[in-house]
C-alpha cells in the first residue's frame, strides 16, 4: 500500500490545499494555467507544502510532458538527455509539421503551449555545472523549468538561472488548511475511513505537524496503525515521543534564527537572546558560529558604551574552545545575556562605515605633509614632518592642533579625572551655576569670562573654553549626522561662515 501522502495527494488544482496567494482566483499562477501561457519558475518554501504536488498539477492541467529529476540523484548527464527528449517533442510538434495556416505568432504561441515541463527536486543541491546545462534549454525555450527549492535561491541558485526565473515562495501550511487536510484524511482515504477513527483534539497534530503538510498526513498514519481508536493530544504525544527540532545549519533558518538571537541581545531582550540560543543549541548549531558572533555583537552593537563586553565575548570564545560541548552553552549563555543588558553603542561602527564612504568619495587624498615621517635627509629637507606637534609634549597630553582650534583656555585642575562632563556648544557663560547644580565635573563651552571661571574654581567645577566659533565648528557637523539618522526624511542643510574674529 503507498504511504497516506501518495494516496492523498491532489491530482487537480481544485484539490489542491494552501497557497491561495499563488493558486488562489486571481493569483499569478492560476492565471498562468488559465492563459495556458506558463514561464520558468522556481517554488521555494519549506518540506511539505505542496511543492512537488503544484507542479505536476499544472503539467497536468496545462496537457504538457513532464519530466522530473531529482538533483541528489542526478547529474549533467540525466539533465541532457531530458532536454534532448523535449527538443525532439517540441521538434515532432513544431510548425514545420503543424498547421502551416496559421500565422508565425500564433505558431510560437501553439509551441509555447506544447513546451515539456522538466521538473527539479531539491534544484539548491546542483552543482554550478548541472545548473549551467540548464541556461541554454532554458533560454531558448525548449524547456520550461519548474525547480523546487528549501533553501535560498538567491545563496543557492547560480545568477544567470535565477534571473531566467521567477521565483515563487510557498508559504506552511495555515491551521485551516491542516484541518481540511486532516478531515481529508479521516474521510477520504479508504482504508482510515475503514478503521472508524475518533478525531478527539488536534492540537497536538498541529503542532507536531509545523505547517507540513506532509508531516501531518504521517503522524496520521503512524497513530492509526497503531490500532487506536480515538486521536487526542495525549496518543498523538505518546505515539511520537518528541519533536525533532527543524533546522538547517547551511540553509534559510539557520540565518533567520542568528539573526533573531543578534537582534534581541541589540534590543536589550536577554530572554528572547537565550531562547534563540537554545534554538541553536537544540539544532546542533556550531558553538564557534555563535561564539564568534558574539565578539561581532560586542563590538558593533555595545562598542564604547562598554569596551569590556568585548572582553567577555572573547573570553567566551576561548572558554568555549577549553571545555568543549555540552558545557560550552553555560559560557555562550553568560555572554548573552552580559550583552543583552549591557548599555549599546554603535558609534564606531557608525564612524568607521562613514570614514569608508568619505575614502571612497575622496579618492586617494595625500597625506598632510606635517603627519608624514622624515626617515631619510632629503624627505626632511622636503618638509616632511614640518609642524607636527607632539600631544605628549604638552599639559594632559592635549594639543589644539588636533582640532583646529584657534585658542584654548582651561579653568580648574588640569590633573583631575572627571566622570561627568556637560557640553554647550556657543557661549555658555550664563550655564555655570546650571552646570553646578548638576554636579557636573567637567564644562566644556565658550566665552567664559573671568569671573565665571572663578565661580567654576570655587564650585569645584573644571572648564575648558574652547571658543565660541570652535566649539560650534565641531558640533554643526556631528548634529547635521544625528539628524540625518533620526529624521531621515527632514532635509538638513548647514552653513558654516568663518569666524569674524579670526586673525589673518
Amino acid at each position: 500500500m503507498l504511504p497516506l501522502a501518495e494516496r492523498l495527494r491532489p491530482k487537480t488544482l481544485k484539490e489542491y490545499i494552501g497557497q491561495r496567494h499563488l493558486v488562489g482566483e486571481g493569483a499569478i499562477l492560476r492565471q498562468m494555467i488559465e492563459r495556458g501561457s506558463l514561464s520558468s519558475f522556481i517554488l521555494w518554501g519549506p518540506p511539505g507544502v505542496g511543492k512537488t504536488t503544484l507542479a505536476r498539477i499544472i503539467a497536468q492541467e496545462l496537457e504538457r510532458p513532464f519530466y522530473t529529476l531529482s538533483a541528489v540523484t542526478s547529474g549533467v548527464k540525466e539533465v541532457r538527455e531530458v532536454i534532448d527528449k523535449a527538443k525532439r517533442f517540441a521538434a515532432m510538434n513544431s510548425g514545420l509539421f503543424g498547421n502551416k495556416l496559421l500565422g508565425d505568432e500564433a505558431i510560437r504561441q501553439e509551441e509555447g503551449e506544447r513546451r515539456a515541463i522538466l521538473f527539479i527536486d531539491e534544484i539548491h543541491r546542483f552543482s554550478k555545472s548541472q545548473q549551467d546545462s540548464l541556461l541554454g534549454a532554458v533560454e531558448d525555450g525548449t524547456i520550461t523549468l519548474i525547480g523546487a527549492t528549501t533553501e535560498n535561491p538567491s545563496f543557492e541558485v547560480i545568477t544567470p538561472l535565477l534571473s531566467r526565473c521567477q521565483v515563487y515562495v510557498l508559504k506552511s501550511l495555515e491551521k485551516e488548511d491542516l484541518l481540511e487536510l486532516l478531515d481529508r484524511a479521516l474521510t477520504k482515504d479508504e482504508h482510515i475511513r475503514s478503521l472508524n477513527i475518533e478525531l478527539k483534539e488536534t492540537e497536538s497534530i498541529l503542532r507536531y505537524s509545523g505547517g507540513d503538510a506532509r508531516k501531518l498526513l504521517n503522524i496520521v498514519e503512524l497513530v492509526t496503525n497503531s490500532g487506536v481508536k480515538v486521536i487526542d493530544n495525549e496518543t498523538v504525544t505518546k505515539q511520537l515521543q518528541q519533536n525533532p527540532v527543524a533546522y538547517d545549519k547551511d540553509g534559510e533558518l539557520h540565518y533567520d534564527i542568528i539573526s533573531a538571537f543578534i537582534k534581541s541581545i541589540r534590543g536589550s531582550d536577554p530572554d528572547a537572546a537565550l531562547y534563540w540560543l537554545a534554538r541553536m543549541v537544540a539544532a546542533g548549531e556550531d558553538p564557534k558560529f555563535i561564539a564568534r558572533r558574539l565578539v561581532i555583537s560586542a563590538s558593533e552593537d555595545i562598542g564604547l558604551a562598554n569596551p569590556n563586553a568585548m572582553l567577555v565575548a572573547n573570553a567566551c570564545f576561548d572558554t568555549l574552545q577549553k571545555i568543549g560541548w555540552p558545557e560550552g552553552r553555560i559560557p555562550l549563555a553568560m555572554a548573552t545575556v552580559y550583552l543583552a543588558t549591557s548599555q549599546k553603542s554603535n558609534s564606531a561602527y557608525l564612524a568607521i562605515n562613514q570614514a569608508l564612504e568619505l575614502v571612497e568619495k575622496t579618492g586617494n587624498l595625500p597625506v598632510p605633509l606635517h603627519l608624514r615621517n622624515a626617515p631619510t635627509k632629503l624627505m626632511d629637507e622636503l618638509g616632511y614632518g614640518d609642524g607636527y606637534q607632539y600631544a605628549h609634549d604638552f599639559p594632559n597630553h592635549f594639543v589644539k592642533q588636533q582640532f583646529n582650534l584657534s585658542s584654548v583656555a582651561v579653568y580648574g585642575d588640569l590633573e583631575r579625572k572627571v566622570k561627568k562632563v556637560a557640553v554647550s556648544p556657543g557661549s555658555g557663560r550664563h550655564m555655570i551655576e546650571d552646570a553646578l547644580s548638576q554636579q557636573v565635573e567637567l564644562f566644556i563651552t565658550g566665552d567664559i569670562g573671568h569671573h565665571e571661571g572663578l565661580d567654576a574654581i570655587d564650585g569645584n567645577l573644571a572648564v575648558i573654553d574652547a571658543g565660541h566659533y570652535g566649539l560650534e565648528k565641531l558640533f554643526v557637523p556631528y548634529m547635521q549626522d544625528y539628524f540625518a539618522r533620526n529624521l531621515p526624511d527632514i532635509k538638513v542643510e548647514t552653513a558654516q561662515e568663518k569666524s569674524p574674529f579670526c586673525v589673518i
